[in-house]
């Protein structure tokens, strides 16, 4: 990605934000029914989330956690744009739609606690539930993430650009994983104590030591919010998991390329593009050219001792390279 082509991702972030926010600014001053073909537009407040799902919810359940969620799946969203290894638009494109929509629906919960709809499609006899502008682009959304799936699934996936094993150095990937789940326990743990005790002093001041209030506003807080915690500290354990084998792979191929190295052998070493460290494929050229300089490595490259893996993986560069020549799907 470049930097003029991440303009083009955000903007339908934006761009579906806005939408949405100004018809239902429009929406909300609407009285009784406008009817436009197969269109109605009838102002609708629905507590829950899309087509009304979760209604039934008490409302600091429903409020809470709803927006909660919306927050937890902007820090996914960024995640997946920075994982993602293809460039990708469609997909990008979509992510961007999707979460635009997901957040004018929590933006009008933290508002107002209640999300406007106003638009149904069909006639007196049949029409859909209420819904609105937030709601249909988020299946627009949708179809470019399908759409990218489907036509560039084997990019996504690459057979011959993948590791055999996401656990290559065990005791420093659990290490690095254990530390970004503690993490998360330990921020979750900190906000939960922060939020529950400012809740609970704010409504004793408002309605007095009230144990009937209190449980039933206080408890399934705590309850919703550590299991959000617990949800979001397994995210960063899998995050943990795709970092470090992004760290341990570079660190391991190159162990493996030094020994060969030490042994006399004379082979090319590559990373993939997604791997940190690529800094050390030009250490490698360099020892090699220094050890060819002075004898201490045969100038002819050599291949029969790589690895499978290894020859699978170089193939799969040279073919991607050969692609960027030529611009086409070899």
């Amino acid at each position: 990605m470049k930097k003029h082509e991440w303009f083009f991702v955000f903007i339908p972030l934006v761009f579906t934000l806005l939408v949405d926010q100004v018809t239902k600014a429009w929406a909300d001053s609407l009285e009784g029914i406008i009817s436009w073909g197969i269109f109605g537009f009838v102002l609708h407040h629905n507590p829950g989330a899309m087509l009304g799902l979760f209604s039934d919810l008490p409302p600091v359940l429903r409020v809470v956690t709803l927006s909660t969620g919306g927050a937890f799946l902007v820090c996914i969203y960024a995640i997946i744009q920075y994982l993602l290894p293809i460039k990708s638009l469609k997909l990008r494109i979509g992510l961007s739609i999707l979460l635009g929509g997901i957040l004018g629906n929590v933006l009008d919960r933290i508002l107002y606690g209640y999300v406007i709809d106003f638009i149904v499609v069909g006639n007196v006899s049949f029409s859909s539930p209420a819904f609105n502008m937030a709601d249909a682009l988020q299946w627009v959304g949708y179809g470019l993430i399908v759409w990218a799936i489907v036509s560039e699934g084997e990019l996504l996936w690459p057979e011959n650009d993948a590791r055999k094993r996401y656990w290559i150095n065990l005791g420093f990937q659990l290490k690095y994983c254990f530390f970004l789940f503690s993490v998360g326990l330990g921020i979750g743990l900190i906000a939960l104590v922060f939020s529950f005790t400012y809740l609970r002093v704010t409504m004793i001041e408002l309605v007095g030591h009230n144990d009937f209030v209190l449980d039933k506003f206080l408890y399934p807080f705590a309850i919703t919010f550590s299991l959000l915690t617990l949800g979001f500290s397994v995210g960063l354990f899998a995050i943990g998991k795709l970092i470090s084998h992004k760290i341990a792979g570079p660190l391991y191929a190159f162990e493996k390329f030094m020994n060969d190295t030490m042994s006399g052998i004379n082979r090319p070493f590559k990373l993939r593009t997604k791997d940190e460290f690529k800094h050390l494929e030009t250490l490698g050229k360099k020892i090699q050219e220094h050890l060819v300089k002075n004898k201490a490595l045969p100038p002819t490259i050599h291949s029969k001792e790589i690895s499978a893996e290894e020859q699978e993986l170089q193939g799969a560069i040279e073919v991607e390279a050969i692609e960027k020549q030529t611009g086409k799907k070899t």
